[in-house]
């Protein structure tokens, strides 16, 4: 995919004494007091604002945090929050703007926060009047937010559309090229890990996947629902029988291209979905009519792992169990540790993939770990980004 890249701007000389307006994805959570509980968001998005305060631009930086109403502005929607942390992780002052629309302050050296963009009237349905205006504030807008590159809305689509030129930050630029190096020019075979409780929230991103990839690992419900189409039973599992006929489909697929979709040959049971739940291990063949499966077996885990450990790229999204059940966490882990220690590519993404790879300490490990749930998941789907898109049409002249 050609877009143009901020990194290369600046290398050309082209940013010094420049406006440059950044999209960063700054939505952190906070607690009842304002304050932020966790600000990984911030410090991925402090590269690209850097670059640009050391290139000599005048800099603005936009986000949005939670679902404000435009127009409605209340003081848990402000971003002085993460204003004082930008401050602090660039040993910078950083002020915080309201009221931007028609017109900023600020000059060459320094970095001001334009107040939550969702704020603005328009924003969400992509307003081209309140574009123009986003644009005309600024010589070059960075897209540095891939956590929002599915919508196209205002600050991340039409701004794109009209300023005068129009890249991908850091960020961005990096999920671009490892999106590419896992889907579009994979290292072979090509393993994909599809994990959730429906396979209804999934099914699109398992059919594009059954066109592509090597092998096919289904878990948590949705494995439920495939080993329903295998013929297996599956007790009170959480599972969908009105699409079994999906499931089957997916597998014949895969099949007719000589790859597979492992089914579990042992699971993990419980007659509770409880923490304490007494958990055993049972041949897939042999769940009773009365349990529950939290987790696959440990020989179906060794099987995976072998298959983990032999691929040349993987594409992980969701966990194979309920991992946060340190009972019926032991397949996750087994999965987790085995991509870890592949010599394949990979790259993981989605909030329950993070938190897993964040339980087992594996983050050096993963080959790249993306930073957008929504926008990571249509990805998987074969759909192509509003945000790629505009950049990539920009870059094409």
């Amino acid at each position: 995919m050609n877009v143009l890249r901020f990194s290369d701007l600046v290398a050309a000389g082209r940013v010094a004494g420049r406006r440059v307006f950044v999209r960063a994805d700054l939505n952190v959570p906070q607690d009842d007091a304002g304050n932020i509980t966790e600000d990984t968001r911030i410090r991925a998005s402090v590269p690209c604002i850097r670059m640009a305060l050391d290139a000599g631009a005048a800099v603005m930086v936009t986000s949005h945090l939670g679902r404000p109403t435009e127009g409605e502005f209340k003081p848990e929607d402000s971003l002085a929050p993460v204003a004082a942390r930008l401050s602090d992780l660039l040993g910078h002052p950083v002020a915080l703007k309201a009221d931007w629309v028609d017109g900023v302050d600020v000059k060459p050296g320094e970095v001001v926060l334009l107040e939550n963009c969702r704020l603005n009237k328009g924003e969400k349905k992509n307003s081209e009047a309140l574009a123009r205006k986003m644009a005309a504030l600024c010589d070059v807008f960075v897209h540095d937010a891939f956590g929002t590159a599915h919508r196209a809305e205002a600050s991340t689509y039409g701004i794109a559309q009209f300023a005068p030129v129009a890249c991908a930050g850091p960020l961005l630029a990096a999920e671009i090229d490892a999106i590419t190096k896992a889907l579009a020019h994979p290292k072979r075979p090509l393993v994909a890990i599809v994990a959730g409780s429906k396979v209804s929230t999934k099914l699109t991103i398992l059919q594009s996947l059954a066109k592509n990839v090597d092998g096919l690992v289904v878990g948590g419900g949705i494995a439920n629902t495939f080993m329903l189409a295998a013929g297996l039973p599956i007790g009170r599992s959480l599972a969908e029988p009105d699409l079994v006929g999906e499931a089957e489909a997916v597998i014949e697929a895969m099949k007719a291209r000589g790859a597979a979709v492992p089914i579990p040959v042992d699971v993990v049971v419980a007659k509770e979905f409880k923490a304490d739940a007494p958990a055993t291990v049972k041949a897939a063949a042999d769940v009773a009519a009365d349990d529950m499966i939290l987790d696959i077996g440990p020989r179906t885990a060794a099987m995976l792992a072998d298959q983990l450990k032999a691929a040349g790229t993987v594409v992980w999204n969701g966990p194979v169990g309920v991992f946060e059940f340190d009972a019926f966490a032991h397949g996750t882990e087994t999965v987790a540790r085995a991509i870890a220690a592949s010599s394949a590519f990979s790259i993981a993404g989605g909030g329950d993939t993070l938190a897993a790879i964040a339980k087992y300490g594996i983050e050096k490990d993963i080959g790249y770990i993306s930073t957008g749930g929504g926008a990571f998941l249509e990805v998987l789907e074969g759909k192509t980004l509003p945000a790629f898109e505009i950049l990539a049409r920009r870059a094409a002249g």
